[in-house]
């Protein structure tokens, strides 16, 4: 059993009003990664229950629905397309499956050289950086042929596992990303022939609001995802992939600092705690509920991924990723001062993690939207694996890094502090 009293404390005056204990955060994380709940994957019953004790719990927290909202769920549809067939001709000559990655809205796909529908032509090159460039590729609207140098293939592997499958959208815009593996950086000759059946699909995220008392059309954001991934092939009789970590811990924060600044009923700008769903599959959630505030009314993003075990830099202590893109972690280590907790830069810069969770979406769009973690990221061997369970988590330090959040956010809340933006990047 893991003791308290060796993560320190943040202040005696800080605990005096603290509502963030180590029984509650027990209780919220243990119930979020019950085996009951299944994994919490997508369009599950499990993720079901996951929202259901979400809503409860912003309920028993005093929170309000978002504005235009009767209840915390905040529902939308998504679309479900599955890849019937795909061939790719290059100079009459067909590729071999292994060479083609498709994401595609489209019921049909038939591009040739000579057609009356021409994909544009793009090209990643050895020197480029395939993640960056193809994830930037993907969020335009337009059909493209993506022309993918072979240095790149074993990454290309990896995505085609990924893509080469049922893919969501969250519209139907009839355009096609098609990768190719091949030398070529141009194509006179090609033809590109597919089909794909599309259906809708049902998902939601779980969003409490607290409305500001003096500046109430700026908002700062505290967020994590309640997705996981469902069921693995069984490790000794285990297959439940429980999430307790990934991210329970972080839901468990939202929950935890909703029932902690209502308390404390002083927050002079407007809050927002949001439960995304999808982010394992692909951010959907995160990027529904963007599209629905104008982003430059979101003063800051707490997106809350991992903080179940003790950060590479020890005890009472975390990581903020894109720490150099604005200035919202300085603004949290000076309100960090005179305390025993800290939060670094992201150490783990080859793992992109600050476009790899929810925060990506509303930072794109050019507000201060960051990821705070404690985890070994590059060693964690519970990561997506029936391991990730609650007997794993240190809920001590756990406890302690909400609280650190919740103080690290006072200053933006009162209104004091407002982090510089993130200048947009779409092409990430």
């Amino acid at each position: 059993m893991f003791v308290l009293l060796t993560c320190g404390s943040l202040s005696p005056a800080f605990a005096q009003k603290n509502v963030i204990t180590e029984a509650e955060v027990s209780r919220i994380v243990k119930t979020l990664s019950a085996d009951d709940m299944q994994g919490r994957q997508t369009f599950t019953p499990g993720i079901d229950r996951a929202s259901s004790f979400i809503q409860d719990e912003f309920k028993k927290a005093g929170l309000k629905p978002l504005p235009g909202l009767n209840t915390f769920e905040q529902a939308f549809t998504v679309y479900k397309v599955e890849p019937v067939n795909i061939a790719v001709q290059i100079d009459g000559v067909a590729l071999p499956p292994e060479s083609v990655i498709t994401s595609s809205t489209s019921a049909e796909i038939n591009w040739n050289a000579t057609g009356q529908v021409k994909p544009e032509q793009v090209t990643i090159a050895a020197g480029d950086n395939f993640i960056q460039k193809a994830v930037g590729l993907l969020g335009q609207k337009k059909d493209q042929l993506v022309l993918v140098n072979p240095a790149h293939a074993a990454i290309f592997k990896r995505y085609q596992a990924h893509l080469n499958r049922a893919q969501l959208q969250t519209e139907i815009n009839a355009f096609s990303t098609i990768f190719v593996l091949t030398d070529k950086t141009a194509l006179t000759s090609f033809a590109v022939t597919g089909r794909n059946t599309i259906s809708e699909q049902k998902l939601n995220n779980v969003v409490g609001y607290l409305p500001g008392k003096k500046l109430k059309e700026e908002f700062v954001v505290f967020s994590g995802h309640y997705d996981h991934i469902g069921a693995l092939k069984p490790v000794n009789g285990d297959s439940i992939a429980n999430g307790a970590d990934d991210d329970a811990s972080g839901t468990t924060a939202v929950i935890a600092l909703a029932k902690h600044f209502r308390k404390q009923k002083n927050n002079a700008r407007s809050l927002l705690f949001v439960a995304f769903t999808a982010e394992e599959i692909g951010g959907y959630g995160s990027r529904y509920f963007s599209k629905q505030l104008a982003p430059e009314k979101v003063v800051a993003m707490f997106n809350i991924e991992m903080i179940g075990k003790v950060s590479q830099f020890g005890l009472n202590a975390g990581f903020i990723t894109g720490f150099e893109r604005s200035d919202l972690g300085k603004i949290v280590q000076q309100n960090l001062q005179g305390t025993n907790f800290q939060f670094h830069p992201d150490p783990y810069i080859k793992e992109n993690l600050f476009y790899r969770s929810d925060n990506a979406t509303l930072a794109r769009l050019g507000v201060p939207a960051h990821s705070l973690s404690t985890d070994k990221i590059d060693t964690d061997a519970f990561y997506h694996s029936v391991d990730d369970e609650f007997e794993t988590l240190y809920i001590g330090n756990m406890t302690q890094t909400i609280r650190a959040i919740a103080k690290a956010a006072v200053s933006i809340i009162a209104g004091k502090d407002t982090p510089t933006r993130i200048a947009p990047e779409t092409d990430q």
